[in-house]
């Protein structure tokens, strides 16, 4: 991307509630979303005096298989800090979170650019506890035009990893490509829904500019309220316009904490960007550090799944898929899960991909369903590309059949057999129909025979618009070929 001789350098910290049954550091339900405000809190969470905190095991355990996903160091001391600033949504009024001794370190993943492979690196995954949430009334819901503001400490102290990179990112797309990547790696791992809309998974951008060829940095702006893949990519291109054109204009970049409005598509200045000596982290005096012994390492280690770049160069060794295809089918678990399931079903990988992709992935949106809860299954796609393959349907009643297999949970095959939609391969049927159209379209016949090959398809249209779709293309072109003698193929 172009950026008028400046270069961005853009740095991300990712966040990412886990799934676990309880709370970070007490035993409250972390399964809060949508439940009535302040109904899942307890002295520990709330902050009460001489409440004492417990660590969730799991927690920490779904914390180092994230960092070892993302091939992290594990270092073998970790700890608690108390992260101390005053914001309305901290009911401690200091957060649990880790400073100099966090789960993982040096890690590293590589994404797939148009430019090819790029790798990103991986500072530090830490794990802390999540905040409560803020609720702004007034006209907008802004914090700036609230008149008052509720708050709901539901979701405080719910178990949350931060995932920081280095500054290697040079580009909103590549930012995009990652968060896709990291998004589909933690689904990927079960640790988190990663709902970006309900607010598991959110992003925080570093961004400065540079003058291209430069190895200094510039003054970093940080981007709050990036809670989707469109708004990360919108409010870094914002961003980095705006600080371009404040040096261009012989102005300064101040450094800054900004909110990213998704109306307007503008960032806007929230407040002066505090420095780590600002928060006065201290070790948390109630939580033991913790230690990690090798063999504990080496056990969650060996329970990593597939990952999605692994299981995405399986696709393409294995089946044969396009590798652009496989990136996609694997960047969900469910998605990739169904993907190899039809295939067991029947053996037709790329076929499978293409229907999966479109109709069904186009089917999935339109009713605003999980690929898990709708009614087509991995059975019913392969049952679909089968009658294909076998010619007893052809593409264009294949969408037909589907539609109302998505519909209705039929297998496609009962749905053909119902609707007596077989596809006609017949001779007796199909040359008479097709002498027919030849006799209406003289100059069709007249472009076939000078080598114009869309004459062709304009005549198997024909065809097919005089059989209500229910032609084989490939035996009209077929028996064509034979009426012209031609030797043309489609």
């Amino acid at each position: 991307m172009d950026f008028q001789g400046y270069e961005a350098v853009i740095g991300l910290e990712v966040h990412t509630e886990l799934q676990t049954e309880s709370k970070m550091f007490c035993g409250c339900s972390a399964r809060t979303f949508g439940e009535p405000p302040n109904t899942h809190v307890c002295p520990v969470c709330l902050g009460m005096p001489g409440s004492l905190p417990v660590p969730n095991e799991r927690a920490i355990e779904w914390a180092i298989k994230i960092a070892l996903a993302l091939n992290c160091e594990i270092p073998p001391f970790s700890q608690f800090h108390r992260k101390n600033y005053f914001y309305p949504d901290m009911p401690k009024n200091y957060q649990i979170s880790q400073y100099d001794f966090p789960i993982g370190v040096n890690g590293y993943i590589d994404i797939d650019t148009e430019e090819g492979e790029k790798r990103i690196r991986i500072h530090r995954v830490h794990l802390e506890e999540d905040t409560g949430k803020l609720i702004h009334i007034g006209k907008t819901g802004r914090i700036s035009e609230a008149e008052h503001s509720l708050i709901d400490f539901n979701r405080a102290g719910i178990p949350l990893v931060e995932i920081v990179t280095e500054a290697d990112i040079r580009s909103p797309e590549e930012a995009k490509i990652y968060m896709q990547y990291l998004r589909s790696l933690i689904l990927t791992l079960g640790v988190s829904d990663c709902n970006m809309e309900e607010g598991s998974m959110r992003c925080d951008a570093n961004v400065s500019v540079r003058p291209k060829g430069k190895t200094d940095f510039g003054v970093k702006t940080e981007i709050k309220n990036l809670n989707s893949f469109r708004a990360l990519e919108r409010g870094l291109r914002y961003e980095i316009e705006r600080q371009i054109e404040l040096l261009n204009s012989g102005k300064e970049v101040v450094q800054e904490t900004r909110h990213f409005d998704a109306q307007s598509k503008r960032t806007v200045t929230l407040r002066t960007k505090e420095e780590a000596h600002d928060y006065r982290y201290f070790p948390d005096p109630d939580l033991v550090p913790m230690e990690f012994p090798r063999e504990y390492i080496e056990k969650i280690k060996s329970s990593l799944p597939e990952l999605p770049k692994q299981r995405k160069g399986r696709f393409v060794s294995e089946y044969g898929i396009r590798p652009k295809d496989a990136a996609i089918l694997v960047r969900e678990r469910e998605l990739a899960d169904f993907f190899e399931e039809a295939v067991s079903f029947f053996n037709k990988p790329q076929q499978i991909a293409n229907w999966l992709l479109s109709e069904l992935i186009y089917h999935l949106n339109r009713a605003d369903l999980n690929i898990t809860e709708c009614a087509v299954t991995p059975k019913h796609l392969a049952d679909l590309v089968k009658l294909i393959e076998d010619g007893v349907i052809s593409t264009k009643i294949a969408k037909e059949v589907f539609s109302e297999s998505f519909e209705t949970g039929k297998l496609p095959s009962i749905i053909v057999e119902e609707k007596g939609v077989v596809q006609i391969s017949d001779e007796e049927i199909l040359v008479p129909i097709i002498k027919q159209v030849l006799q209406e379209n003289p100059k069709a016949v007249e472009d076939i025979k000078s080598g114009k090959k869309q004459a062709i398809g304009f005549i198997v249209g024909q065809v097919m618009k005089i059989t209500k779709g229910k032609a084989n293309p490939q035996s009209v072109t077929n028996f064509l070929n034979k009426i012209l003698g031609s030797g043309l193929e489609l």
